[in-house]
């Protein structure tokens, strides 16, 4: 009696943590797969072309070591994109088609520059 008692609370038990295993795995990956979110668009939108990754020199910037600063990015030329130095100052820079003679291209500090319509 002992035992129809142990193996059917046994089987009930596994059968019980297989199922709360499986819901786990089922919402985990189902939040991985809308990490952005049902509201926001795709970063590529349907039909468009994969753009390559592009290394961006930001001109007028060193490092520590004195190297100059390269950003990895895949937006087309014309955006604007904001860079923190490590003390926490922000710049931003304009990414261009110009390509330069290390092979990368250039992106031209823009925050140098009034805004129009400013006083």
């Amino acid at each position: 009696m002992l035992t129809d008692v142990l193996t059917g609370w046994t089987a009930e038990t596994l059968g019980g943590l297989t199922l709360l295993a499986g819901a786990a795995a089922w919402g985990w990956l189902r939040r991985r797969r809308m990490a952005t979110g049902p509201g926001v668009a795709p970063a590529i939108a349907v039909g468009e072309a994969v753009r390559p990754v592009r290394t961006y020199t930001l001109l007028g910037v060193r490092a520590a070591d004195g190297q100059p600063v390269h950003l990895p990015s895949s937006r087309p030329a014309g955006i604007r994109v904001t860079w923190s130095d490590p003390t926490g100052k922000r710049e931003q820079f304009e990414l261009t088609d110009a390509v330069l003679p290390d092979g990368t291209y250039a992106a031209e500090r823009v925050s140098v520059y009034p805004e129009l319509g400013a006083p």
